[in-house]
């Protein structure tokens, strides 16, 4: 039994100097002394031994036995002492190091252009109104001059929501509603989201109107164009083509569509490696207002005389005028919340 102690002191000695883990420093020891541990199975086999040799072998094995819990015990502390300074160095933070930066949020591009067109309309006198999202039939349609029967309300696309209700189309339900509320003179733009069933690289089933509308005595289209065209000489260069194209609309009469020259393609109706432009679809202009004098029968709706009174409305696209301002030819860009694409607008 002797030779056999010295021999499995040697080996389990050595296996513990080895040892590099808390896991494999466990496993010694369960292998060595645990219930079934080698030196607890010599500690039972010596009742196996003469009487005169058991004082002797129990001597020895009580000695390697605390010899072992000692010498794992002290590797355990090493062990836990390099794992810890292993994690120090990994884990350590340089302080001078210059910190994570937190991305402070951008304004949108969309909301970028609805403050510059408010701001260039305010200047000229007019006030902002705003109204309800879910319109009803009558405000929506009726009272703009569009019967149940008219052709227009095919050409609208409309989200219809229940009981009549349904998704505004444009934001020229909020002009009704002024002039139902108020008297002459009014000088009223109406911000808001309007919403079509349409979805292609310049229209999006959500977007954004400006209605405005002026309404007084001895308003002329006159009075209409000089507005506009201060509008489009502060929000565009003064240099850029525009023009005046007649139109129809059922609320307004005389009514026009106004194009300016495509900055995509600078008005030559291609783009790079000539292929059309997808915006302006190859023509060089790109609609984006539609005006009108007030219909008389849109003001008898109201209440309004027509004999007393006149006015102008109009409505634009802020989609279409942020693609031009930035040169953007995807109106899509402006909902995919990419922040390589919204970063680029202070």
């Amino acid at each position: 039994m002797l030779d056999s102690l010295d021999s499995l002191r040697d080996e389990i000695l050595a296996r513990i100097e080895k040892s590099g883990r808390e896991a494999e420093i466990e496993q010694i020891r369960v292998e060595a002394l645990g219930r079934k541990g080698r030196l607890t199975q010599l500690l039972r086999g010596l009742k196996d031994l003469p009487l005169d040799q058991r004082p002797a072998a129990g001597e020895q094995l009580n000695v390697l036995r605390q010899l072992l819990e000692s010498r794992l015990q002290e590797r355990l502390q090493v062990v836990k002492g390099q794992q810890k300074e292993k994690a120090l160095r990994e884990e350590s933070i340089d302080i001078t190091l210059p910190g994570n930066r937190w991305e402070s949020g951008r304004i949108h591009p969309l909301t970028l252009v609805i403050d510059e067109i408010i701001d260039v309309f305010w200047g000229m006198g007019f006030e902002i109104a705003r109204g309800p999202d879910i319109e009803d039939d009558y405000h929506n349609f009726e009272a703009l001059n569009i019967p149940k029967d008219h052709p227009a309300r095919d050409m609208q696309d409309t989200f219809f929501v229940s009981d009549g209700r349904l998704l505004r189309t444009h934001t020229s339900p909020v002009q009704i509603r002024t002039m139902e509320s108020r008297q002459p003179p009014l000088q009223v733009i109406v911000p808001g989201a309007v919403y079509r069933h349409d979805d292609d690289a310049t229209h999006s089933p959500m977007f954004h109107q400006v209605e405005g509308f002026m309404v007084d005595r001895d308003i002329a289209f006159s009075d209409l164009k000089g507005v506009l065209t201060h509008f489009l000489q502060r929000m565009f260069n003064e240099n850029a083509g525009v023009r005046f194209r007649p139109s129809f609309f059922p609320f307004t009469e005389p009514s026009a569509e106004i194009d300016i020259q495509c900055v995509i393609c600078g008005g030559e109706g291609q783009a790079a490696r000539q292929q059309h432009c997808r915006v302006c679809k190859g023509s060089g202009w790109l609609e984006i207002l539609g005006a009108g004098m007030i219909d008389p029968e849109v003001f008898k709706f109201v209440g309004y005389d027509p004999d007393r009174v006149s006015g102008f409305a109009f409505g634009m696209g802020v989609e279409r005028i942020a693609m031009l301002k930035y040169g953007i030819d995807d109106i899509r860009l402006f909902f995919q919340n990419d922040m390589r694409f919204l970063r680029q607008f202070g």
